[in-house]
């Protein structure tokens, strides 16, 4: 499915953004979009979404909204991880005689 202009439209679903989708990821992220943002007008080929960055478990650590090249966010199928699977990282050992 395409805009009038020929650009992909997002669909909701968890993708990876890394600069393929926009230079602003040097470091690439996981995110649940929400939904596209039709009502603002970006140039060819861009989009804004309203999304969820997500963790290493899935779980959304923050609300934002990106400004990202459709053709560049890679789609992701994330199995949710239960929370007593989690492990906790190891806590740094005391040192002994401070």
């Amino acid at each position: 499915m395409t805009r009038e202009d020929g650009t992909p439209r997002v669909s909701p679903g968890v993708y990876l953004l890394d600069r393929a989708a926009s230079p602003q990821f040097a470091s690439p992220i996981l995110v649940r979009v929400i939904r596209e943002l039709p009502d603002r007008h970006p140039p060819y080929g861009w989009t804004w979404v309203d999304c969820y960055q997500l963790d290493r478990h899935g779980d959304a650590t923050e609300k934002r909204q990106l400004f990202v090249m459709p053709q560049g966010m890679r789609p992701v199928r994330l199995a949710p991880v239960p929370y007593a699977t989690r492990r906790r990282p190891p806590l740094p050992a005391a040192r002994a005689g401070g």
